[in-house]
């Protein structure tokens, strides 16, 4: 017997609209870091403008897939198009690892030939506040969304680095304006550098881990065979399967050992009704799918999901 629990799938048509909220703001402050660094001549504010160009080009794939991802299953694709989304982080996670690459070797080149340039510190400190006002407003608007999306936290990690990147050029500013000391610049892009490449190390796992089909993080596979034993009548649980099409969408197989009385009367219905419930309540997963066979030999457990919780 075969039966799924309902899934909800991800909200992708909220997601659309936060992302191009963000695009929005992402956009507007890399055009005014890009001429705030022409006319201050600060290279970390042009990195930083660079970040959020790179962050603008992800969030439009981050808009393509999370579209891609709300189409509806068919015949080809049954399980429907959200590991759209899985691709689109993976994209955005090479981006962050190319951009980090070339802010370090613009970094570097500075600090071995410094270029005969004065650096516009008030000019550079403006321009980094606004980016840090706008990047805080994005991050406060994906929030929420990033938990159950993979493909929004790709876009939530690289504004959290324009963030951090913006912060590091206030900081460089603040010393250029007080001290003069112009390598400060050059600096303040090592870091931005530096803190991007842990961010993208974390997306590639998560995407490598779905894309693997590993149980999904936190999911513990040997619980939820312990819990389905308890059921009366159960006799075994195998051929178990536990993966996610994207974050927050997990889906369960299983085969499922039934001594053949506990099967009469409509009693597959119910322990499947049952099982189906302990998944969704107790373990977070909506998506279920259970094979019950009769098996004469055996005994069967002695209680339910809400027992062995309780």
């Amino acid at each position: 017997m075969h039966d799924h629990a309902p899934a909800t799938g991800i909200r992708s048509a909220g997601h659309r609209r936060l992302l191009a909220i963000s695009l929005t703001l992402t956009s507007v402050i890399m055009l005014v870091q890009v001429v705030g660094a022409i006319l201050s001549g600060s290279l970390a504010l042009l990195a930083d403008a660079a970040h959020m160009f790179t962050d603008a080009s992800a969030l439009v794939i981050a808009l393509i897939a999370s579209a891609v991802a709300a189409r509806p299953a068919d015949d080809r694709r049954t399980f429907g198009y959200q590991r759209a989304e899985v691709f689109g982080a993976l994209i955005n996670a090479i981006i962050l690892i190319l951009l980090s690459a070339w802010v370090a070797f613009e970094g570097i080149s500075r600090l071995l030939h410094p270029a005969d340039v004065e650096v516009a510190g008030n000019l550079m400190l403006i321009v980094a506040v606004v980016g840090l006002v706008a990047n805080g407003i994005s991050m406060w608007l994906l929030s929420a969304a990033q938990r159950t999306s993979i493909n929004v936290r790709g876009a939530y990690l690289e504004v959290m680095g324009d963030l951090i990147g913006s912060a590091m050029v206030i900081v460089a500013a603040i010393v250029i304006i007080t001290t003069g000391w112009a390598p400060a610049d050059a600096i303040a892009s090592l870091i931005i550098a530096a803190m991007i490449v842990p961010r993208a190390i974390s997306l590639l796992r998560e995407v490598f881990s779905v894309l693997a089909e590993s149980a999904p993080k936190g999911t513990a596979v040997g619980d939820i065979r312990r819990h389905l034993l308890e059921y009366p009548g159960v006799t075994g649980v195998h051929d178990v399967h536990v993966w996610q099409l994207t974050r927050g969408a997990p889906v369960f197989t299983a085969h499922v050992s039934v001594q053949p009385e506990a099967l009469a009367d409509g009693g597959a219905s119910a322990l499947l009704l049952q099982m189906q419930t302990c998944l969704e309540e107790h373990f977070d997963v909506e998506h279920s799918t259970f094979q019950i066979e009769p098996d004469a030999s055996g005994q069967g457990g002695a209680g339910d999901c809400e027992a062995v919780h309780a």
